[in-house]
């Protein structure tokens, strides 16, 4: 990751507009801010949500609250819990996330 050159900030979440993201099942909510080529994301997926992509964006995933899987395309699927992170490379494993009892997530990618 590059992070270039903008200058110092701080973001109160609140004022950023949630939208809406349907998955295979469920509903997501993802609040975006973007800078130079820098996407941060607070994330809510409700009980239910399973994603209707495979993913290849690397990201730097950490779980607030609730629980959740993430398959990847071999197979694998891995669990994250509140309290938990996970990294992955652009072009790397493929993968997609689903959880049964919601979750929160704060993601840069």
């Amino acid at each position: 990751m590059n992070i270039s050159s903008f200058p110092f900030q701080t973001l109160d979440w609140s004022s950023v507009s949630p939208a809406e993201q349907r998955g295979d099942t469920g509903v997501a909510y993802r609040r975006v801010k973007t800078m130079n080529d820098i996407r941060v994301r607070l994330v809510e997926y409700l009980p239910g949500y399973k994603a209707d992509h495979w993913c290849k964006k690397g990201h730097v995933l950490h779980c607030l609250e609730g629980e959740m899987d993430t398959e990847l395309e071999d197979g694998r699927t891995m669990k994250l819990t509140k309290g938990m992170t996970y990294f992955v490379g652009d072009n790397c494993e493929a993968h997609r996330s689903s959880t049964k009892t919601g979750c929160r997530l704060f993601i840069v990618d």
